[in-house]
């Protein structure tokens, strides 16, 4: 620092501190002369000064904010200063002193009046309007001189004045005034100033970038909120006719983005197949329209194109890349994947029937996107060898199912065909169908499949594996069609079968099972072997009602329990499933407990006879017991010859016809349902009347049994003094008058008891009880059964009315019930 710099500063500083008198200024220029050392700026000591200074600032904020501006414009010697402003601050002496000079300062400067002052009313009069507007344009002008920085001519002008009074021997040179009237070419984006050409050509440049999603120099893209399409930004200085060209490029421009994102975000896996294809084809057209944006920056840089040209070029692409934005916006608002994917493309092919550029298009795209294989496809977790065990097991119709919402519109009518196509055989699969606007092209193709795998499988089953044959096989011991092998049957199961649940012993009735097999015509029967024993927790009965949703006791003899089974292997279980082998356990129960009933009745007749050896002039209910006899008979006969024959021989009819296997188990089903139905045991009514008339039967038989007990004790007392006589020789004196003796008191035993039977009236009581409770439950059963076949029109029940009133014995209280019945019904 020169002398003449020292002197100019301390003499400032001392004016600004309002120094006077004193030693003077050359008492302090000589101490600084003599201590001043040079001081060496670093970055650190700059930022530790700043710091510090920041600290004793009551505005840190403004401090820093006034020292980088003066930094940006490189003020000098602007470190050295916040050095000394920050050693000061560390002072406290020199703050003190700094502190009570600015006091005095400011009382100084309170007492002067050297600010501008303005002729302003007396506050006690109001301003008038003019005078208001007067001080506000002062105001106003004061404002604007301070703030509005300078022309650029301006500031040129007062430079060039300031230079030339310095050196008026060397004046500065002067520019003609044309460089500064042409802004645009110092290239400072003024693109409002340019000749047109030159504005076109950068609009051109423009386009071609924002064309291929990159922002250009005039026109920028506004960020994307959600799922909306792209807009832009253009320079508002623009010439309108440029303006309005360049409005009209931007919406291919948009477009772009938007087949982009779609083509993106689609192609992961999470989207689906049909979704993967549809992003395939767009990314194929986008290829030829960035080969079309490349052909046209070919044409830019060799000069040949121009706005003119440039939307001539892009018009037919600009209907394509309108159409893939709205299918790719459609899709994305909708979520849309598989199926209604495909209906969407569908939908928008048919409408677009009168531009054909527009159908011909979507027409490639949904080809192209219908995708019949699905490796993803729709199956649940059903096993086929859960077929024989699970009772509500449907594999057929669950293992794959159709999802509605997601089976394209134009396969709607053919979705079951292609389902039970699929279904049917795994290796066979629909042929290559290729989607068209002709319905009928693809029909008679996935018709052909149709028939074609459904014929397959049939003849799989009706051929290879029998199925007739193992139905018929079923037939003979579910339905009882071989009489002869369930007489051997029963007779060699009596004895067992009268024992407890819990005492029975399985393989023991395996093996009286098999004999009575080998032992009758089911011998010949190639499918024996699949039949077994299974013991039911429960009767018929409860079984029944359990499925109709009735509650009712369990009960635990065996006969209720005792029930067939048979095995079946995949692909038969497709048909002979669970479900249909239980219908088949129900109607063998219900058949095998009327034969047991029969056969109950049967043996009171044999025991009949020899209570009337003994019993000369006893009277036996042999009415009863005829009639009993008579309603099981007749049941069973309806229940074989009227229903469950006829009904078979249907179904028999029906699969010789059946074209597939829906047709197959179709028939199957209505067959079982149809015989479940009309022997009554689907009506919960009819099935608790016919429950209780087998119980009064059962009841009758065992009171009749009681009775003939009795009987046969003097029975067995002659036979074992028979067999004494003849194995031991003659009798002697002693013991033949033994024997003599037991004859008399079992003789008296007997006519003690027959004589309080028929003293009491007990037995007679009994009998008519029975017959009482019999013949209201018949009445009962027959009424409603007259109901039913008139009113839900089942004809075939009325047989049995016919059977067991053949003489017409219940008609008069039939009717008279009847009449009953409507006459409650009117009221």
């Amino acid at each position: 620092m020169s002398e003449f710099r020292i002197h100019h500063d301390v003499n400032e500083l001392l004016s600004l501190l309002h120094v006077r008198g004193g030693d003077g200024a050359e008492v302090f220029i000589d101490l600084l002369q003599k201590n001043r050392t040079p001081y060496i700026t670093t970055t650190v000591s700059a930022h530790s000064a700043k710091v510090i200074d920041g600290e004793y600032s009551k505005t840190p904020e403004d401090f820093l904010r006034k020292y980088d501006e003066l930094k940006s414009k490189n003020v000098r010697n602007l470190d050295p200063l916040v050095y000394l402003l920050s050693k000061l601050s560390e002072d406290k002496e020199m703050l003190q002193c700094l502190q009570k000079n600015a006091k005095e300062r400011s009382e100084a400067s309170a007492n002067a009046t050297t600010s501008t002052t303005f002729a302003i009313p007396p506050t006690s009069t109001k301003m008038s309007m003019q005078e208001l507007e007067e001080l506000r344009k002062k105001l106003g002008n004061v404002t604007a001189s301070s703030n509005v920085p300078q022309s650029a001519e301006v500031t040129r002008k007062m430079l060039r004045d300031r230079h030339n009074k310095k050196n008026p021997t060397q004046p500065n040179p002067v520019f003609p005034n044309w460089v500064y009237d042409r802004p645009a070419l110092i290239g400072d984006f003024i693109i409002g100033t340019m000749p047109l050409p030159a504005q076109e050509q950068a609009l051109v440049d423009d386009l071609l970038f924002v064309l291929v999603g990159v922002d250009g120099r005039d026109i920028t893209a506004q960020p994307v909120l959600g799922r909306q399409n792209r807009s832009f930004i253009v320079d508002p200085t623009l010439d309108m006719s440029i303006k309005e060209l360049v409005n009209r490029v931007l919406p291919v421009a948009s477009y772009y983005p938007t087949n982009t994102r779609f083509t993106e975000e689609k192609s992961s896996f999470e989207y689906g197949q049909v979704n993967h294809a549809l992003t395939a084809a767009m990314r194929t057209l986008m290829k030829e329209y960035l080969i079309l944006v490349t052909q046209l920056e070919h044409l830019h840089r060799q000069g040949m194109l121009s706005l003119q040209k440039l939307w001539f070029y892009i018009q037919p692409t600009m209907r394509t890349m309108e159409i893939l934005a709205s299918i790719a916006s459609s899709v994305d608002k909708g979520d849309c994947m598989g199926g209604t994917t495909l209906s969407l493309l569908h939908d928008r092919t048919f409408n677009y029937t009168g531009d054909s550029q527009a159908q011909e298009l979507c027409l490639y795209l949904t080809k192209v996107a219908s995708i019949i294989k699905d490796p993803y496809r729709y199956k649940h977790e059903l096993q086929k060898e859960k077929i024989q065990e699970d009772y509500n097991d449907k594999y057929w119709d669950q293992r794959y199912t159709i999802v509605q919402h997601r089976i394209p519109l134009f396969l709607q009518k053919m979705a079951d065909k292609i389902l039970s196509t699929g279904k049917t055989h795994h290796t066979i699969w629909i042929r290559f169908v290729l989607y068209t606007l002709k319905e009928r092209a693809y029909v008679e193709q996935i018709e052909k499949s149709y028939y074609y795998a459904s014929k397959v499988l049939l003849d799989f089953l009706m051929e290879e594996k029998e199925l007739v044959a193992r139905l018929r096989s079923i037939k003979h011991y579910f339905l009882m069609d071989k009489g002869d092998f369930f007489v051997h049957f029963m007779d060699l199961t009596e004895e067992e079968l009268k024992k407890p649940v819990d005492d029975i012993v399985p393989p023991r009735l395996e093996a009286l099972l098999e004999l009575a097999l080998r032992m009758s015509t089911a011998n010949t029967d190639p499918f024996k072997d699949d039949l077994k024993i299974d013991l039911m927790p429960h009767d018929v009965i409860t079984q029944l009602l359990r499925v109709l949703a009735i509650e009712t006791k369990q009960e635990k003899a065996i006969i209720n329990a005792f029930s067939f089974d048979y095995i079946v292997k995949w692909p038969l279980s497709l048909i002979i499933n669970r479900k249909a082998l239980t219908r088949y356990q129900m109607l063998f129960r219900h058949i095998f407990y009327c034969k047991h009933v029969e056969r109950l009745l049967c043996n009171v007749w044999v025991s009949n006879k020899t209570a009337k050896q003994h019993l000369s002039g006893f009277l036996l209910p042999v009415g009863l017991q005829q009639r009993l006899l008579n309603f099981v008979q007749n049941i069973q006969y309806y229940m074989m010859f009227e229903v469950m024959e006829p009904t078979w021989h249907i179904m028999e009819k029906n699969l010789k016809s059946a074209s597939n296997i829906d047709d197959v188990l179709c028939h199957h089903t209505s067959f079982l349902d149809n015989c479940l139905k009309d022997c009554m045991l689907t009506n919960p009514e009819l099935l608790k009347i016919f429950s209780k008339l087998m119980s009064v039967c059962v009841m009758f038989t065992s009171c009749m049994q009681r009775f003939t007990r009795s009987m046969k004790l003097g029975r067995e007392l002659n036979r074992l003094s028979l067999e004494h006589g003849t194995m031991e020789g003659p009798p002697n004196q002693s013991e033949r008058t033994e024997e003599q003796e037991k004859k008399r008191l079992t003789s008296k035993f007997l006519a003690e008891h027959v004589d309080a039977l028929q003293s009491d009236s007990c037995f007679e009581a009994t009998v008519s009880k029975f017959d009482s409770n019999f013949s209201t439950l018949l009445l009962d059963l027959l009424d409603k059964l007259s109901v039913y076949s008139t009113n839900d029109c089942e004809h075939s029940m009325i047989n049995i009315i016919y059977r067991l009133d053949f003489n017409g014995f219940y008609t008069e209280r039939l009717e008279r019930m009847a009449i009953e019945r409507s006459q409650k019904a009117a009221a």
